[in-house]
């Protein structure tokens, strides 16, 4: 604004005092007739154009001539020279008539002269009147014409007495104007423009500033309690926080303080961010949101600045709650003694800055600190003692009950058909988060409007839960006959080894339909309850029906492919892990093999710890026992029942996919069934 303030009044001085007048156009025709006339003083030719300026017109009474009468008159009058002489010497010099004037002259003119005010005799006042009166005399006068091409101009000009001359025109300042002035502008504005638009924080100069998205409440999209469910004990524990937040009296009249930071510790999509988002929302205060990694910057101490612009921030709004989400981005442990642990760490440096703010924060302000991580074990010792992060909660995988309350939820908007059964959805969902099942209902809705449909059904739900866990259905992909027959007898080798292992999970389904990157068909075994503990030989019946597949293709052809892959690595991994995490070797028992205190190269951990080459040995012993020992129990078992592996196979080939109910007709009840 003062900048524009003073162009402005520039421009007001230049119109009032410098401005040109505007001079009349005349045509070239009456431009000559005026040189012809003797009337033009003077001109200034220029390359395109003729300035001139007219003579001054004579009065009246100079221009009008005697008469002839009065002119006898004046000569009949008119006395000899010789008595002009002698009258000269009678008559009075004028000289001396204006001396006795000025002697006669009353004493009031002297007076008169003497009174005169000093202002109007001062020599740097600009007399703008006479200017001005001067200007409007001139402007009457001139006048300008466009040049044309005549070669007797010049000539003429001279004959009839006329003051011309010749001037370059300068362009100087146009020159100037546009080479200059006009794209240093347009730059300028583009600039102007482009810094205006970027957000507090993304500028060069405050590229300190917090990167914290701040969310007001708002009735709504507001996030309550109601909004969170199948982890019941995580929102017991911060309700906590909320009545603090909302009665703060009620606490510190009694000299409590509530801990400054509350530490969620969960699994990807348990619902971390929305319990911290349900706390601000019941507490009805300002919601600071944002990630560990916004902290950090390519320039050198920038995480401290933010660290110390955002606890500046939020006690000016305070009460409210600090969320990090990811804190492990910039709460890892110190380097200590690890290897290449030198040189300066920006990462380091912003925790430190988060220790500083946090130790020295006052806990009655009301401001809260919700910090979120799936790696509480990364975290440093220093953020997680008492007067920091020092309640730490557990958002963990929801139940059976839990997922049931979380698909009511997730289906609040949604039409659904009677068939839908919640429950027995939840129990085909074992450890699916709350972001997955969401996902699963979503899904369900995408897949029934696709097929033009007026409400969800619950085919539509198993679809998209089989989606999830398999992947994408490939129905176009192309498989010649004979992989196809082999897929089939290998998925009916998995089946019928997990239909009739003891304590394996049921078979819920068969498909040789191909789904996801490489799976070119699979069986689907669900729990029918959560499990929290596995004995020795459920985890054998794992390894048996991982390894069926192969079994089944070397019953029916004599050899095997490469489509088992991928339950080799299972099987072996679950194999190595009862040796020497679990400990269920015979040889080596009791033992665990895994140092969790110690981290690999660069403090990558945890792995195996040193042990001897001949502890080595028996682990590579007992591991390919184990292996060798369930592949064998399969094809003896598949040979005993070869028609019900060629029934399903065959079947396989058909239908191409086979449901539970199917199933239990084609290989009978499992041995739990008969048993009860």
């Amino acid at each position: 604004w003062y900048y524009a303030f003073v162009f402005l009044s520039i421009m007001i001085l230049d119109y009032f005092l410098f401005s040109t007048p505007k001079i009349k156009e005349i045509s070239y025709s009456k431009f000559r007739d005026l040189v012809a006339k003797d009337e033009v003083a003077s001109v200034v030719i220029e390359p395109t154009k003729i300035y001139g300026v007219l003579k001054k017109k004579k009065s009246t009474k100079q221009v009008k001539s005697p008469s002839k009468t009065s002119v006898a008159k004046k000569k009949a009058l008119t006395p000899s020279k010789t008595s002009e002489a002698k009258k000269k010497t009678l008559v009075p010099s004028k000289t001396s008539a204006a001396k006795k004037k000025i002697a006669a002259a009353p004493p009031k003119a002297e007076a008169s002269k003497k009174i005169i005010a000093p202002h109007k005799e001062t020599p740097w006042r600009l007399k703008f009147g006479k200017m001005e009166k001067r200007n409007k005399e001139l402007q009457k006068r001139e006048f300008t014409v466009v040049r044309l091409k005549d070669n007797r101009l010049l000539q003429d000009l001279q004959s009839h007495g006329v003051d011309y001359r010749g001037k370059l025109e300068s362009n100087w300042l146009k020159n100037f104007f546009f080479n200059w002035i006009i794209p240093l502008g347009i730059l300028f504005l583009i600039w102007v423009f482009l810094f205006a638009k970027m957000k507090p924080g993304a500028g060069m100069l405050n590229v300190g500033k917090s990167k914290a998205k701040i969310y007001q409440v708002d009735a709504s999209k507001k996030v309550t309690f109601e909004d969170v469910a199948g982890i019941d004990e995580a929102v017991e524990e911060v309700k906590e926080v909320v009545d603090y937040l909302k009665e703060p009296k009620k606490y510190t009249r009694l000299g409590a303080k509530l801990p400054k930071g509350v530490l969620l510790v969960g699994p990807p999509g348990t619902g971390k961010t929305l319990l911290a988002r349900a706390v601000a929302g019941e507490a009805s205060v300002p919601f600071f949101s944002l990630s560990g990694s916004d902290f950090v910057e390519m320039f050198v101490g920038v995480g401290a600045a933010r660290v110390r612009d955002l606890f500046k921030e939020a006690q000016l709004k305070a009460p409210c709650i600090i969320f990090i989400d990811e804190l492990d981005a910039i709460g890892k442990k110190r380097a200590g003694n690890q290897p290449m642990s030198g040189g300066y760490d920006e990462r380091e440096n912003t925790l430190n800055q988060l220790l500083v703010e946090m130790d020295g924060f006052d806990a009655q302000v009301g401001v809260i600190i919700i910090g979120a991580t799936n790696r509480p074990e990364v975290l440093d010792p220093a953020l997680l003692r008492p007067g920091r992060f020092d309640r730490q909660v557990l958002v963990d995988r929801p139940d059976l009950n839990g997922r049931e309350a979380i698909f009511k939820i997730h289906v609040r908007g949604l039409t659904l058909s009677e068939d839908v059964d919640l429950r027995k959805l939840a129990a085909e969902t074992p450890g699916f988060a709350g972001a997955e099942i969401a996902n699963v209902s979503n899904e369900a809705a995408l897949l029934a409007s696709r097929r033009d449909s007026d409400k969800i059904e619950m085919v539509d739900f198993e679809n998209a839960i089989e989606r999830m866990i398999a992947g994408l259905e490939k129905k176009n992909k192309l498989i010649n006959e004979k992989e196809r027959r082999i897929v089939a007898y290998h998925e009916s080798g998995h089946a019928i080894i997990g239909h009739f292992t003891p304590g394996a999970d049921p078979v819920q389904k068969v498909s040789i339909v191909p789904r996801g990157i490489s799976a070119l068909g699979y069986t689907l075994q669900t729990p029918l309850e959560d499990r929290y503990l596995m004995s020795y030989s459920e985890l054998l019946g794992k390894i048996k029906g991982l390894l069926g597949g192969r079994a089944g293709e070397e019953v029916r052809f004599k050899e095997i492919s490469t489509g088992a892959s991928n339950d080799l690595e299972r099987a072996t991994k679950i194999a190595q892990e009862m040796i020497t995490v679990y400990g269920m070797s015979k040889r080596i028992p009791n033992i665990s093999l895994v140092d969790q205190n110690q981290g690999g190269f660069m403090g990558q951990g945890p792995f195996t710890a040193r042990r001897s080459e001949e502890i080595e040995r028996i682990i590579d012993e007992e591991t390919l026992k184990i292996i060798k020992n369930c592949y064998e129990e399969d094809k003896r078992f598949l040979q005993a029942h070869q028609d019900k592996l060629e029934k399903m196979a065959q079947t396989l080939l058909k239908q191409e996919v086979i449901t539970y109910k199917e199933i239990l007709k084609i290989l009978g009840p499992r041995p739990k069934e008969n048993a009860e």
